[in-house]
């Protein structure tokens, strides 16, 4: 074990021992996620390196501190990717906060998310030991998959070290595409084309100041399938290097939509895509071919968003916060969850130091 795994693993056994809160921090880039937390921060940038990678064999493994981008620019050298688009929001952005946060970007609807992509892991728990789960292949697992339910938890269940990720090549041909639709015209579209066999990979539906409405829609696979789809759908096929900017500024939330979001909340409904159009405040910006919409609204709003998206189907999570104090950012579980949810943070976290409320405020 290195200096540094060391290091990590001292102060995670003194914390435990002492009962002291830690605040477990890559590169911060994701700090504005999930509930205020407090505790002494647990960095974990010194942790970082590709620990391997299989070309042939769509494999790589890293350290949890690795920056982002760095795994990224090592994939692309060989002509592959993280196809789920995982966002940075910033510079500093590491593969441990990746996973922690379990963040997609716009093709998640079609090529699936980080949980799908990650074959293993190794993590230290609350009693400072060091496990390790799951491989290097895919493969049939019996029983619970502790790997991937480590994706999403935001650091309380323990301090993932390392991880292991399936990758793909990048698809030999990319287009994108604009329609001039409302809001339920797009919809309707979007549902009638997922079920043809159409290389769909990611779709962006935004309203202007003016009221029209505008639907960017990317394909991407083989050369013949995307040509193919071109002609068949229509629509004005847009510049390939103007489309690549956009795709990026979408995942980063950089687009002027997200921008002009000032001082209210930014709220993501998790909806089924073939949800209708809902009665919100405003238009909002519809990603994932329907399935994630993201509402501007006043603080306060919460509880209003919660029940519409429930009554579609889905759920709604405060993103980014105005008020960085304000907390109920996730939605709330049933009781037959909160129990599961609890007895896992007790089993892989028994003193509670591990970002304690950051996932949920009772957690």
């Amino acid at each position: 074990m290195d200096a540094v795994l060391t290091n990590l693993v001292d102060r995670v056994r003194a914390a435990a021992a002492a009962g002291t809160p830690l605040a477990i921090r890559g590169g911060g880039s994701k700090d504005f996620y999930g509930e205020p937390v407090g505790g002494e921060p647990l960095e974990t940038g010194a942790l970082s390196g590709i620990v391997s990678y299989e070309p042939s064999e769509l494999v790589v493994t890293v350290r949890a501190g690795t920056p982002l981008a760095q795994l990224e620019q090592l994939l692309a050298a060989s002509g592959q990717s993280l196809p789920f688009e995982p966002p940075h929001f910033g510079p500093g952005a590491t593969v441990g906060g990746m996973v922690a946060t379990g963040l997609s970007g716009p093709a998640r609807a079609s090529v699936g998310s980080v949980r799908d992509y990650v074959l293993g892991l190794q993590l230290v728990n609350g009693r400072a030991e060091q496990l390790v789960f799951g491989g290097q292949v895919m493969k049939n697992v019996a029983g619970y998959d502790v790997s991937r339910l480590m994706v999403g938890a935001l650091g309380t269940l323990g301090l993932v070290t390392e991880v292991s990720l399936k990758v793909l090549p990048l698809a030999p041909a990319e287009a994108t595409l604009k329609f001039a639709l409302s809001q339920d015209e797009a919809l309707r579209k979007l549902n009638a084309w997922g079920g043809q066999p159409l290389p769909l990979n990611a779709s962006c539906w935004l309203q202007d100041e003016g009221g029209a409405g505008t639907l960017y829609l990317r394909l991407r696979g083989a050369v013949a399938a995307v040509a193919a789809a071109c002609r068949s759908l229509g629509g004005e096929r847009q510049d390939p290097a103007q489309s690549a900017s956009d795709w990026d500024a979408c995942r980063e939330q950089r687009l002027p939509w997200f921008e002009a979001c000032g001082a209210r909340d930014l709220w993501r409904l998790s909806v089924p895509q073939t949800a209708p159009v809902l009665d919100l405040p405003e238009a909002p910006l519809v990603e994932w071919h329907g399935a994630q919409r993201w509402v501007r609204a006043a603080p306060g709003q919460g509880e209003p968003l919660r029940a519409l998206a429930a009554r579609a189907g889905g759920h709604a999570t405060l993103f980014r916060a105005a008020d960085p104090a304000s907390t109920g950012r996730q939605p709330p579980l049933a009781p037959a969850l909160a129990t599961i949810q609890r007895e896992l943070k007790r089993q892989f976290d028994p003193a509670g130091i591990f970002n304690p409320g950051r996932l949920f405020p009772e957690a």
